[in-house]
């Protein structure tokens, strides 16, 4: 069981029936896994964040060539990782270069999606138990590629909604009604 997990999860308010689904699937993972996780189990956690600009109310997407899609940094937590916003802070620092990011407004939670993962190489199809926050930068030129067929891209909100897929788009909804005007 990971504590961290469930602190994170305790106080959340699905906002949807799909949203509420999802969290029901993760929180019975959460609670029955001795490590959620382990990326060799079917569905496993994994933590990602939007990285936004507050100043400019622009959002950070990454390229990801598996997915072929524009979508938030994030991923897998690595051995004896078990805080999602710590995982996500980690993941976005070695995504984006950026060394200065922080949660924000906190450390809250903002969106919980079950998303498919399709099969690659010896790997099979899973799927990840997404637990999404949302980080800043106050440094966003500072932003560097972490390889070079995963590029980023700073876009407005509007933008964005336009080159991401419907669970993407539901994040940038949320992260959208915290940003300044």
């Amino acid at each position: 069981m990971s504590t961290a997990c469930l602190d994170v999860l305790s106080g959340f308010r699905p906002r949807s029936p799909s949203e509420a689904a999802d969290v029901a699937r993760v929180l019975e993972l959460v609670e029955s896994a001795e490590d959620p996780w382990l990326r060799s189990t079917p569905l496993h956690v994994t933590a990602s964040a939007l990285i936004v600009h507050p100043e400019s109310g622009r959002v950070l997407l990454r390229w990801h060539q598996r997915q072929q899609a524009w979508l938030q940094v994030g991923g897998h937590g690595d051995p004896g990782e078990t805080d999602p916003v710590e995982v996500a802070l980690r993941e976005g620092r070695e995504e984006s270069g950026l060394t200065d990011l922080l949660p924000w407004p906190d450390r809250a939670l903002v969106h919980v999606v079950v998303v498919p993962v399709a099969a690659k190489g010896d790997e099979p199809a899973h799927e990840h138990a997404d637990l999404r926050f949302v980080l800043a930068t106050a440094e966003p030129d500072a932003v560097r590629p972490e390889k070079e067929h995963a590029p980023l891209r700073w876009l407005s909100v509007a933008e964005a909604h336009a080159v991401t897929e419907a669970n993407v788009r539901e994040t940038l909804a949320r992260v959208e009604a915290l940003l300044p005007g």
